[in-house]
């Protein structure tokens, strides 16, 4: 689908699609949160979702257009959302890997940012598909205003690692696509959820060895299209539906 009037148009539709499934989900934390992804080349100029709209009614026509280099973004009334402005105006201001960057504070991953080792041993093949592949934040600062943002943006730097466990926070995925972002997004938190699961057993843990763990997560990261699949399904389930996310 296009729309002669708005540009970025199908990269609206995914990041939409995407709002759509993370409340579907139960992985949104109502009127907070956000995705971002960016649209020139040196990624400060990027859409985002409005300030304060719920994922589960975001269109793809909604999304603002945040520069993350003119102060003067957060005035008027399509300003972000001033946590919005300082996490990802941070990221895509200071980490060049960050294309598109979701941030949720989804029930298990926020589960595991909250333990005093919030480390996610490879359990099964989802948390293989993270092995080695997330930074610990451990220095939470409160609310992700200005300062917190550019600080985070500096965890992200090996072009490996694209989870940022947030300590007492949540989660933030980066990647280069609306597709891949969101499908990482999605496993990792079904890799949360089978850990602490694991864990409320109180039984030991079966953990992989290194070399099987680091085996899985290659193979996974070179399986041919998953994520674009993957979010070619949920739209195709969306579109069957008659959800207007993509208007």
């Amino acid at each position: 689908m296009t729309h002669p009037n708005i540009d970025n148009w199908q990269e609206r539709v995914d990041l939409a699609a995407a709002f759509r499934w993370t409340a579907r989900l139960n992985m949104h934390e109502g009127v907070a949160n956000h995705f971002s992804l960016a649209i020139n080349e040196d990624g400060t100029k990027f859409l985002m979702n409005p300030n304060q709209m719920h994922f589960s009614r975001i269109k793809a026509s909604d999304m603002l257009v945040v520069d993350a280099n003119d102060p003067d973004t957060l005035q008027g009334l399509s300003a972000p959302d001033p946590t919005a402005w300082g996490l990802h105006g941070g990221l895509h201001r200071h980490c060049p890997l960050a294309r598109c960057a979701m941030h949720v504070h989804s029930i298990h991953a926020t589960v595991l940012a909250s333990l005093a080792d919030s480390n996610l041993p490879p359990i099964d093949q989802n948390c293989a598909t993270f092995f080695n592949r997330y930074v610990i934040d451990e220095s939470y600062g409160g609310l992700a205003l200005e300062e917190e943002g550019k600080r985070c943006a500096t965890l992200l730097t090996d072009p490996k690692k694209k989870v940022l466990i947030m300590g007492n926070h949540g989660v933030m995925i980066i990647g280069d696509t609306v597709a891949e972002t969101f499908n990482r997004l999605f496993y990792f938190e079904r890799a949360a959820e089978t850990y602490i699961r694991a864990l409320q057993t109180g039984q030991a843990l079966r953990v992989l060895p290194d070399d099987i763990a680091e085996k899985t997560a290659r193979e996974l990261e070179e399986y041919p299209e998953q994520d674009i699949r993957h979010l070619t399904e949920l739209k195709a389930i969306l579109d069957e539906e008659g959800s207007n996310y993509s208007s």
